[in-house]
């Protein structure tokens, strides 16, 4: 029995293996058809003809269809300005540079100024400030309410008012006119008591010469008295630089209440670490840019400028030496405004610069864009040297001759960002 059941497994078992050679030699067949679709091996192209027949019909049906009905598709769009200019080309037209207001100008090697850059400030020369005084006590008030620092004010010309009505001192016109009464009173009685050799002539002069100050003190007030009290006026012409009391304060006689500036002559002070020192010597100019003008750099060789002194020595506890110069007022400069300054020192021939409109920023790269041929600009990364606030030192990436785009460089580079499309995708 156990016999029995011995062999009819040992059958069964052969009968599974006969079956799954039979489908692997199906199975190895169909690959060796493709496989010879693929490859050329002499012996067994001849068995297998059809089979690489078949395969061949089902590459060009879909592999070869698929390229030239897709992957050409693709291909034949492509972005404007393109075209066959290559990588790293701009294309930008002369009617687009002309409204964008581009500027392309040829640059050539030539003399740049060692430069210090520091900061400093714009005070007004020495001579041409006046201090107003208060010419009475009592509370002080503005002529016009609209009178800040920087105001142009002309000589004569009402600044503040000053009441003394309500102060324990009594108004100043009111204590003038009782000092002159006084005095007439006194003056009367030793002119009619020195005619019957009452008292002396001396004592007859000298009260005539108290009623001569009385009176005079009555008309100086008087002519300057108004129903708000008394006004005091600016003593020059020129602008204001700083207003040193407010609208109903209390002021002193004699006490400064604002400065006035003429403004004919400025000067420039700049604070340069003592580590220049050594250089300060050659320093010939200056140029700087304000912080309510920022987009215009100032120029000292174009405002009459020059150096005025150097400081030899730093103040007690600074590290800073004072540089002086002084310029001409064109009218749109306020003294005690802070300035960004850049001092210009020894020149230095064969080098290559370019306005700072120029040069364009981006990820803490400079470039410049040079014109190749016309219309046809590049993008081009350049080191940086120098800036002296007007112009910067190009170390390398530009050479003397070249073309570059002086003004308007960001429309150039905002037509190169919209001609950047990768190709073959657009649809």
């Amino acid at each position: 029995m156990k016999i029995k059941h011995f062999l009819v497994a040992a059958l069964s078992l052969s009968t599974t293996l006969l079956m799954s050679c039979s489908g692997n030699a199906g199975h190895n067949h169909d690959h060796h058809g493709h496989d010879h679709s693929h490859h050329d091996h002499a012996g067994h192209n001849h068995d297998h003809s059809g089979h690489n027949h078949d395969h061949s019909g089902h590459d060009h049906s879909s592999h070869a269809g698929h390229d030239h009905g897709s992957h050409d598709g693709h291909n034949h769009i492509t972005p404007k300005n393109a075209g066959d200019h290559g990588d790293g080309v701009i294309v930008f037209t002369k009617d687009q540079a002309k409204k964008a207001g581009v500027v392309v100008k040829k640059i050539e090697a030539g003399e740049f100024n060692d430069v210090i850059k520091t900061g400093g400030q714009v005070l007004s020369a020495q001579g041409d400030e006046r201090t107003v005084a208060a010419t009475a006590s009592g509370i002080v008030g503005y002529v016009n309410k609209s009178l800040t620092d920087g105001s142009s004010v002309n000589a004569g010309q009402g600044l503040f008012t000053i009441s003394s009505m309500g102060i324990v001192d009594g108004d100043a016109s009111a204590a003038a006119r009782v000092a002159y009464d006084a005095a007439k009173k006194a003056y009367d009685r030793a002119a009619s008591l020195v005619k019957d050799k009452i008292i002396s002539q001396r004592e007859y002069d000298e009260a005539k010469a108290n009623l001569d100050r009385a009176k005079a003190d009555l008309n100086t007030v008087s002519g300057r008295a108004a129903t708000t009290g008394v006004t005091v006026t600016s003593p020059i012409s020129g602008y204001l630089i700083s207003l040193l009391v407010k609208p109903g304060e209390y002021v002193s006689v004699g006490q400064p209440i604002a400065t006035v500036s003429q403004n004919r002559r400025l000067q420039l002070r700049a604070e340069v670490s003592e580590r220049y020192f050594d250089r300060l010597g050659n320093i010939t100019s200056a140029n700087f840019i304000l912080p309510y003008r920022p987009d215009e750099t100032l120029s000292l060789s174009e405002l009459n400028g020059r150096v005025v002194s150097f400081g030899k020595a730093s103040a007690a506890g600074s590290y800073y030496l004072p540089v002086i110069f002084e310029f001409d007022n064109t009218g749109n400069v306020i003294p005690g405004s802070y300035a960004e300054i850049y001092l210009l020192g020894a020149p230095r021939k064969g080098v290559i610069s370019v306005p700072k409109g120029a040069i364009a920023e981006e990820q803490g790269l400079y470039y410049v864009f040079v014109e190749t041929s016309d219309e046809h600009f590049e993008k081009r990364e350049v080191k940086l040297g120098a800036n002296n606030g007007t112009s910067v030192e190009v170390k390398s990436g530009l050479k003397s001759g070249e073309k570059v785009v002086v003004a308007g460089a960001i429309h150039v580079k905002m037509a190169g960002l919209s001609s950047a499309i990768p190709h073959g995708h657009s649809h």
